[in-house]
């Protein structure tokens, strides 16, 4: 049984406040909590079976809880690298890179994750005001994909001002309303690849629900892009939900050139 005091301090951690200050984190869900265990360390493992359904309850986020909680240490170092460069102990980091510019929504940015997951981005680099990685529905968003996906906070760019001064070059590609044709701009993948055009790495920037990529981030960009509507011309929504058109991008990256 937990007592009072762990009880106290595991229901703290659905705030940002208090995951900074203990280092912990919760998942939610079987199959979340055995996917993280693979890569995070587990500190304890709450069931509603041990605990009963209130606490359960008490300690979940969703409406409908799971019945299974883990309580996970976040890591002091996720060792960010830039794209173009490996990391420590010789793991290739894929030259295919996310970097996020404010999304504030847990949902968004758990699908995010999972989205990368899928296609095999094992890196994003977020702004400092984008949401906590570690937010319990965006952990739960993710369905374990944090267990293979990097996520690194950082002066965006400033970050995208170092990779771009890199001597290796970077494409920095970001989706923009006024942006040029994706499937134009992209023509020149000719396989699932790694990199970007040309065979140089890439970089990605998905911006802001309401606001769009910040003017400091978008002067760094060297390829804008937009998923265009269709049919061309017609009247239609203003604009893609972040998540969706993530998936989008990603998917148009991997895709192979069709002779």
């Amino acid at each position: 049984m937990l007592t009072k005091a762990q009880l106290k301090t595991y229901r703290s951690l659905q705030h940002k406040k208090f995951r900074d200050q203990l280092g912990l984190f919760l998942a939610e869900g079987q199959k979340c909590v055995d996917e993280l265990r693979k890569t995070y360390q587990l500190e304890a493992l709450i069931t509603e079976a041990e605990v009963g359904s209130t606490v359960i309850a008490q300690l979940s986020s969703l409406r409908t809880p799971q019945g299974v909680i883990g309580v996970f240490r976040i890591p002091e170092d996720q060792s960010p690298v830039s794209p173009s460069e490996r990391g420590s102990g010789g793991v290739f980091v894929t030259a295919l890179t996310l970097a996020l510019d404010g999304i504030q929504d847990p949902g968004n940015l758990g699908t995010i994750i999972r989205t990368c997951d899928w296609f095999g981005v094992r890196d994003i680099y977020c702004s400092l005001d984008t949401a906590d990685c570690y937010n319990p529905k965006v952990v739960q968003a993710t369905m374990g994909a944090l267990a293979r996906v990097r996520i690194h906070y950082v002066d965006l760019p400033q970050w995208l001002a170092s990779v771009t001064g890199n001597p290796s070059p970077v494409t920095v590609y970001g989706t923009l309303l006024d942006g040029r044709n994706m499937y134009e701009e992209l023509s020149a993948l000719n396989t699932p690849s790694e990199r970007g055009a040309g065979g140089v790495p890439a970089v990605i920037i998905m911006g802001n629900e309401g606001n769009g990529i910040s003017p400091e981030v978008r002067r760094l960009i060297t390829h804008p892009l937009l998923i265009p509507s269709y049919p061309p011309g017609e009247p239609t929504s203003e604009s893609l939900n972040v998540a969706i058109a993530t998936a989008i991008i990603l998917a148009e990256f991997r895709r192979p050139k069709t002779v």
